[in-house]
């Protein structure tokens, strides 16, 4: 880092995503792979995890948004990307000037791609949603017929995939996850009912990729177990992977305080004896959750230490003890140090969220590192 460099960052392995992304393609066998990297692939860095999921030969994207989409294309991104999200009329021409591949969601949403494609004299790329129990978008599966009806009349796309996707793959019960891939494997019926080919079927997202092999289909859509985490509890017996990204900042503050005098905003915490508090340069501002407080912990020259007070916008107190430190050294949020370990499994926890919500509420100011 340079002197200018924040005392605060994230250190991103991209030799990790590559072992996970190997891992995962042992695991799913004959499907193939389309890595979710939405949300800033899931505050990975976007370019930067795209570019190395297309330079080890990752057959197509996903993302949330069409601008997501976009800012890959304009990263040099050029495999397949599918936006799993449904897009509004004025956005349709983007995807068609960009190559991106649509989601349809409905009939209606169908026909206004059909008729723009055919408008622009291009042929739309296109992936049928069908809703087997989310209750978010798609057609019910029960009408998926009028869907697939309507996708054989239109002249300018092309029907490449239909997919769903589970509402509970990650509980220990599957029964409801395996009650939404029985309705959509009933929904594809259609397609064998009328003599014609089946698309390219999927729907299994990270835990049903661990949980349920027999929603493999021909295509997996990996996301939080892309990143080294793992979905549900059985992860770890059925598939290894490490996580890709760690947290780090450092002590820039020292004091001794004295007991009895409250720390922090509101005095929601006060020690019973003197004690040493540091000071490091995060807060929620930078998607260190206020939730945090009283409640995290930190690992400071090996030695694991309690968050106290509550968290700030820019800066957190640390109850370091008897032990010692000094401004500069390093304080591990996530991650590693010595036979230690912080997870990003640990801050949902200890703030009472998922995974998914820890990771992608870090915020832009935290700089990325990226390490080949």
């Amino acid at each position: 880092m340079t002197e200018s460099s924040r005392p605060t960052w994230c250190d991103i392995d991209l030799a990790a995503l590559e072992r996970n992304y190997r891992a995962i393609e042992h695991v799913v066998g004959e499907s193939k792979m389309m890595p979710v990297i939405k949300a800033d692939a899931y505050g990975h860095g976007l370019i930067q995890i795209g570019s190395r999921l297309q330079d080890i030969g990752a057959p197509r994207l996903a993302v949330a948004y069409v601008e997501e989409g976009l800012a890959l294309r304009a990263g040099g991104i050029t495999i397949p990307i599918q936006v799993l999200g449904g897009a509004v009329t004025r956005q349709i021409p983007s995807f068609l000037e960009h190559d991106l591949t649509f989601t349809a969601p409905s009939v209606d949403k169908l026909l206004q791609i059909d008729q723009a494609a055919k408008d622009t004299k291009t042929t739309a790329k296109v992936h049928l949603k069908i809703d087997t129990g989310m209750e978010r978008i798609g057609v019910h599966h029960y009408n998926a017929d009028t869907l697939f009806e309507a996708s054989l009349k239109c002249t300018s796309l092309q029907v490449e995939g239909v997919f769903s996707h589970f509402a509970s793959a990650d509980d220990p019960d599957l029964s409801s996850a395996r009650q939404q891939l029985e309705r959509f494997l009933q929904a594809l019926e259609f397609y064998p009912r009328h003599s014609l080919p089946t698309p390219t079927r999927h729907i299994a997202n990270s835990a049903a990729i661990v949980s349920l092999p027999e929603a493999h289909l021909d295509l997996v859509r990996p996301g939080l177990l892309l990143y080294g985490i793992e979905p549900t509890e059985e992860t770890s017996q059925t598939i290894s992977v490490e996580p890709v990204l760690s947290w780090r900042s450092e002590v820039i503050y020292f004091k001794v305080v004295r007991e009895g005098s409250p720390v922090g905003y509101g005095g929601t915490w006060t020690p019973d004896r003197s004690t040493r508090i540091v000071t490091i340069p995060v807060g929620y501002a930078d998607g260190y959750r206020r939730g945090l407080s009283n409640r995290a912990q930190v690992i400071i020259n090996g030695n694991r230490h309690n968050v106290v007070g509550r968290v700030c916008m820019d800066q957190t107190m640390i109850d370091i003890g008897a032990t010692s430190a000094y401004n500069g050294d390093q304080v591990v949020l996530v991650g590693s140090d010595g036979n230690d370990t912080i997870t990003i499994g640990d801050l949902a926890q200890w703030s009472d969220t998922v995974p998914y919500e820890v990771l992608t509420s870090i915020t832009m100011r935290v700089p990325r590192r990226w390490h080949p």
